[in-house]
C-alpha cells in the first residue's frame, strides 16, 4: 500500500521439503544486516511436499542493495535448496493493464482504490473492445484504447494488444473483459493474467446466468478471481466470496449484489498478487 516505508521488501521462496529451509534463509538475510518482521510458511508435505515461504524483511538502502541480494542469494542459498525465488521491494508499486468490455463495476472500483492509494499498483493502461467506457477512464487521467474484437480480428486485435503492452506491465487484469484470450496470447503477455467471474460457474455458463439463477432458486450468490489460463476458468483460484440470497431477490437485485461481491473479491485477489501473498502450486495457490 501507499506510504510502505522505502526500506521494507519481501522475498517469496519454494522448493521441495527438507529440514533447514528457514535458517538457510534467515541466516542468509541476517549476515547481510536485515531484520525479518513478518514470515509465513506452508509445505504440502514434510516428506517430499513443496514448501512455501514469504518473508518481510527492513534492510537500510534496500533499493540499491536488491541486484546483489538477489545475486547472491542464487549462489549460495537456490544452488543448495533449488529453489524458485524473487526478491521486491514493498513500495514499488505493480504496473497493471486492465481488460474491460461494457460492465463498468470491477473496472471503475480498481482505478478507484488506486487513486485513493489502497491498492499498491499503478494503473498503466485501460484495453477495452468497446469504446462505451473512454470517458470514464478518461476522469482517471489513465489511458485508453478501443480494440474491436471479432471472431475474424481476433489474431490481429491481440497482436495490437500485446504491441500496447509489451515491457509496460507486470499484471494484467481482466475487469469483466467478454472476451477469451488465446493461449497465444497468454503465453507471449509474459506476465500473470487475473480474470474474475461468478460463482455459478460452470452451472450457469453463459448468458443471462442471473436470469437462470433465479430461476433455479439460488440461495448463493458469489464470485471467483483466478490466474487465467488456456483453459476458460480452470486456472489456479486466488479468492472466492457468496453472499446469501432469497426467493424474494429480483433479478435486478442479484445482479446487483453479484457486482458487488465481484469486484470486492477482485480486488483483493489484486492486493494479494500485488503484496507477493499468492503463490502458484499447480493447479492451486497458497495464499499468506
Amino acid at each position: 500500500m501507499t506510504g510502505t516505508a522505502p526500506d521494507v521488501g519481501r522475498l517469496v521462496v519454494s522448493c521441495t521439503d527438507r529440514p533447514g529451509i528457514v535458517a538457510c534463509v534467515s541466516s542468509f538475510l541476517y549476515r547481510r544486516g536485515a531484520n525479518i518482521v513478518q514470515s509465513d510458511q506452508y509445505s504440502t508435505g514434510p516428506v517430499g511436499g513443496r514448501f512455501f515461504l514469504r518473508v518481510v524483511f527492513r534492510l537500510p538502502g534496500l533499493d540499491k542493495e536488491l541486484p546483489r541480494l538477489e545475486r547472491e542469494f542464487r549462489e549460495e542459498v537456490t544452488v543448495r535448496l533449488g529453489a524458485d525465488f524473487r526478491f521486491r521491494a514493498a513500495s514499488a508499486p505493480t504496473r497493471v493493464a486492465l481488460f474491460v468490455s461494457r460492465y463498468d463495476h470491477c473496472l471503475l472500483d480498481l482505478l478507484w482504490r488506486a487513486r485513493r492509494g489502497e491498492l499498491p499498483i499503478e494503473v498503466c493502461q485501460v484495453v477495452s473492445n468497446h469504446p462505451d467506457l473512454a470517458g470514464e477512464v478518461a476522469a482517471f487521467g489513465v489511458p485508453f484504447e478501443h480494440v474491436p474484437v471479432t471472431r475474424a480480428t481476433k489474431p490481429e486485435a491481440e497482436r495490437r494488444q500485446l504491441d500496447l503492452l509489451r515491457g509496460r506491465v507486470d499484471l494484467l487484469v481482466l475487469a469483466r473483459y467478454m472476451q477469451v484470450l488465446s493461449g497465444g496470447f497468454l503465453d507471449r503477455i509474459g506476465v500473470p493474467v487475473i480474470n474474475i467471474h461468478h460463482s455459478f460457474l460452470p452451472a450457469f455458463a453463459g448468458a443471462g446466468p442471473y436470469e437462470r439463477a433465479k430461476e433455479r432458486g439460488v440461495k448463493l450468490i458469489g464470485a471467483s478471481a483466478h490466474y487465467a489460463t488456456e483453459e476458460l476458468d480452470e486456472g489456479p483460484i486466488i479468492e472466492q466470496d457468496v453472499v446469501r440470497v432469497s426467493h424474494r431477490a429480483s433479478v435486478r437485485e442479484l445482479t446487483r449484489r453479484g457486482a458487488d461481491i465481484e469486484r470486492t473479491v477482485l480486488a483483493r485477489a489484486v492486493a494479494w498478487h500485488c503484496e507477493d501473498r499468492v503463490l502458484v502450486n499447480g493447479r492451486t495457490t497458497i495464499v499468506f
